[in-house]
């Protein structure tokens, strides 16, 4: 067995030398446990998408916030994601931090924050995530003018379009370069917009932009349905997977949890339970990186296997679970993925 201990070596080096520093790094230290999951997940990506799948990338928390998309951006421009489901949050916040980066202010010591601090910040027009800030005055009421243009001038022609199709539209206008203060090569929404890549946003009247968007619909100066629902979003999901789920088939990488990912991940039993298309394939690939522990009802702590009993993954799926936090371990695979 000692040439085949050779071989297997071999290979193994082939493999490391193909990569950038980060990746040969990750490879040779990240044998065990939570580390070695995230080698086993990042492998199992690239599998997929070497033999023809395509993935869904699902983002829940604050992932724009922490700026992901330097990493993400450069995905998606080398066809790495072919769709993404996310937050309305995530969704505003990727073109904040692109229109206002410099504004944004960190409080490393946030846990020895007094109610006191806190409510200085919110009177300085500060909103605190962890241990950012979003400055409200530069970064929310930047982009708003230019999405209420949008909402505006697509009501006034009779037409309705999706939360990410606006945002898409806002940004390919141009009128939101004035503002940029990062390179624009690390905006995964840039990069997004430039390949018109497939957006669903489940539960978009969860965010701000979504807030200011009812404020409008309220002071009856827009109708609620000048934007699409989430309704609206399954339906067109539905139409997408069936239409891309051929072959290796669709994988799904999940970020976190909530609604992200709960959304996306269902329209498969829905298509399978609820319209009986018996022809419908499970997701072909599943992995999830989460700090949340099991515990009773946690859907975010859930392991891949549950999913099973919902009819979204198959008994052969690929499935992996990195506990660990997302800010560094989905940095690390994307890169993997993209060879550095």
């Amino acid at each position: 067995m000692e040439w085949l201990k050779k071989i297997t070596f071999a290979a193994f080096n082939r493999t490391i030398m193909n990569k950038g520093p980060v990746s040969q790094f990750i490879q040779h230290h990240y044998r065990h446990f939570n580390a070695a999951a995230l080698v086993d997940a990042a492998k199992g990506y690239e599998t997929h998408l070497l033999e023809g799948g395509k993935m869904l990338v699902s983002l829940a928390g604050a992932m724009s916030t922490a700026e992901l998309g330097i990493s993400l951006a450069e995905m998606i421009r080398q066809d790495k994601v072919a769709i993404i489901s996310c937050t309305g949050a995530n969704l505003e916040e990727d073109v904040m931090n692109l229109v206002a980066h410099s504004h944004y202010k960190r409080v490393p010591n946030y846990r020895d924050l007094t109610p006191q601090d806190e409510w200085d910040l919110l009177e300085n027009h500060y909103n605190r995530v962890t241990d950012t800030c979003i400055p409200e005055e530069e970064a929310f009421r930047r982009l708003q003018k230019h999405l209420v243009k949008q909402w505006k001038e697509a009501e006034a022609r009779g037409e309705r379009y999706f939360p990410h199709e606006f945002l898409y539209k806002t940004v390919l206008s141009g009128e939101l370069k004035q503002y940029y203060e990062i390179d624009p090569k690390n905006s995964w929404i840039v990069a997004a917009a430039e390949k018109n890549l497939p957006i669903v946003v489940p539960g978009w009247e969860d965010s701000t932009t979504g807030n200011i968007f009812a404020s409008y619909v309220i002071k009856n100066e827009l109708k609620a349905s000048t934007v699409k629902n989430g309704i609206e979003y399954m339906v067109w999901l539905a139409d997408w997977y069936r239409e891309n789920s051929g072959g290796k088939g669709v994988g799904f990488f999940q970020i976190g949890g909530g609604i992200a990912g709960d959304f996306p991940i269902c329209v498969v039993p829905m298509m399978y339970q609820d319209l009986e298309w018996h022809d419908v394939p499970f997701w072909s690939y599943f992995c999830q990186i989460s700090d949340s522990t099991t515990s009773y009802g946690s859907y975010s702590g859930a392991v891949p296997n549950e999913k099973i009993t919902w009819g979204k993954l198959d008994i052969n799926t690929p499935k992996y679970i990195v506990e660990s936090d997302a800010t560094i371990v989905v940095p690390l695979i994307f890169a993997y993925l993209l060879g550095w």
